[in-house]
């Protein structure tokens, strides 16, 4: 999540030259925040392009599960990972995205309704929910009354569900268990050097049982199956992109899987994507003491195309920066 690289030095935020570009997509992220491309692909499993994108003050899609293909690309959990797309502009980011999706731009006449996840923007440091109060209120502009505030308990029935912990926690267990079962065998063979982050994600990978990985399987397809209930074919969900600001680099957070820390925040927020494999896009909205911060709206798995054209719209009505 942070883009630090231990072997060739982590790219630059030209935004925030003073802290991490996020990641693991960071190389991406900085080439289009740099001006050198108008767009780079990125993988998502976890966040690596929604999380640069924010970090970096550009624009992030992470496309609807297996909307997009993955021919080539060495799996690393294989139930969450995404190609997705970091853009300079909403309309270069569209464009792309079609393309990629093979579909048609989607009509946006249909009333749309956002729901604002009390709890993700609860998460926040209090420099970032302030940093999103703008933004939110030109959503109310843009959309009125279909603006809507709710809590974990309004999408899943589930009690589990109510605490973004057991998203985090569920998301975190099975894409451990995933990561070990494709590339376990070859790390143990082969022996190679880790960066720090990868090497921890690894140790957490190989303390999981056989119990907590069925009973987080079990937990997803329940969440899954809440959230596809609850979204309507032109509903929103609305979170911020990451809880905090980019780390300063040479700080960087200590790895853990709980707690109220950086990792465990940022992945309770990344998880709602992953385990509805939703589409999200997080949108370049504000800056908190400078250092950009990105707002994020998912819509029902497979409705990509309808995100897509209803980003367009709030940028053609500056939402964004």
């Amino acid at each position: 999540l942070l883009g630090q690289n231990h072997f060739y030095g982590t790219p630059l935020n030209p935004q925030a030259p003073d802290r991490v570009p996020g990641g693991s997509s960071s190389g991406s992220a900085s080439a289009v925040a740099c001006g050198l491309v108008d767009f780079a692909l990125g993988t998502d499993t976890g966040g690596s392009t929604r999380v640069p994108a924010s970090n970096c003050g550009i624009w992030g899609f992470r496309p609807s599960h297996g909307f997009i293909s993955l021919a080539g690309v060495n799996p690393l959990a294989p139930s969450f990972d995404t190609v997705g797309i970091l853009a300079q502009n909403a309309d270069v980011l569209a464009r792309v995205g079609l393309v990629l999706l093979a579909c048609a731009p989607a009509p946006t006449s249909s009333p749309c309704k956002v729901h604002l996840i009390h709890e993700g923007f609860a998460l926040a440091d209090t420099d970032v929910q302030q940093a999103m109060l703008e933004p939110v209120r030109r959503l109310r502009d843009f959309f009125g009354e279909r603006v809507q505030e709710l809590s974990l308990r309004d999408l899943a029935a589930d009690k589990s569900a109510r605490s973004f912990a057991t998203w985090s926690d569920t998301f975190n267990v099975i894409q451990w268990a995933e990561i070990k079962s494709c590339l376990g065998a070859w790390i143990a063979d082969a022996k190679p050097e880790l960066g720090p982050d990868v090497a921890a994600s690894f140790e957490l990978a190989n303390q999981l049982d056989r119990r907590r990985v069925a009973e987080a399987l079990k937990r997803r397809e329940q969440y899954f199956r809440s959230l596809h209930d609850f979204l309507g074919p032109h509903d929103l969900l609305c979170i911020p992109t990451t809880p905090a600001l980019s780390p300063r680099k040479g700080d960087a957070p200590a790895r853990s899987s709980s707690g109220s820390g950086y990792y465990p925040r940022t992945s309770a927020l990344t998880s709602v994507g992953g385990i509805g494999r939703l589409p999200q896009v997080s949108l370049p909205v504000a800056h908190a003491g400078g250092v950009p911060v990105g707002l994020s709206l998912l819509a029902r798995h497979g409705q990509d195309a309808l995100l897509l054209e209803l980003m367009k719209s709030l940028d053609q009505q500056q939402l964004c920066h």
